[in-house]
């Protein structure tokens, strides 16, 4: 089993991967949209152990992430990964917990929400995938949105 923290940012994702010990297997920073999707799940691939047999099914992968929307967190849920919508709220909290300084950092912020998923996920809600119509109706709206708030900014 892998787990995966995702921490997303407007233009960029900075991402840990970690074991089910909890030692950290790899870092990355990868760009929004298919380039970055793409290299993650090639990075995945390489931290995957292979089945033993025909008959044993493939590893898990559990990601932990602060947004559930986009077409980022479809890409996931639709790679078959069991996703986690973690509030920020909740992160920073774990992230008092477990610091004394209590410094944001994107690469420390994806550890930690690789570690929420490895061992509090129980306490968090997975996210469900919906039909293609339905995520194809959230990304027209939210893409809407965004355009008419990116008008009013200017």
């Amino acid at each position: 089993m892998l787990f995966v923290g995702d921490d997303w940012a407007e233009d960029h994702h900075d991402v840990e991967i970690v074991d089910e010990t909890g030692r950290t297997l790899a870092r990355r920073r990868f760009p929004e949209g298919l380039e970055g999707i793409t290299r993650l799940h090639a990075l995945i691939g390489e931290h995957l152990p292979e089945p033993s047999g025909p008959g044993e099914s493939v590893p898990e992968v559990v990601v932990g992430i602060e947004t559930e929307r986009g077409p980022w967190a479809a890409a996931l849920v639709g790679a078959g990964y069991r996703v986690f919508a973690i509030n920020p709220m909740s992160s920073a909290r774990y992230r008092e917990r477990h610091s004394t300084s209590g410094a944001k950092s994107d690469a420390g912020d994806a550890h930690i929400l690789a570690e929420i998923v490895r061992l509090d996920r129980a306490h968090h809600r997975q996210v469900a995938g919906d039909s293609a119509l339905a995520e194809a109706v959230k990304l027209a709206a939210r893409t809407h949105q965004s355009l008419v708030w990116d008008r009013n900014r200017q």
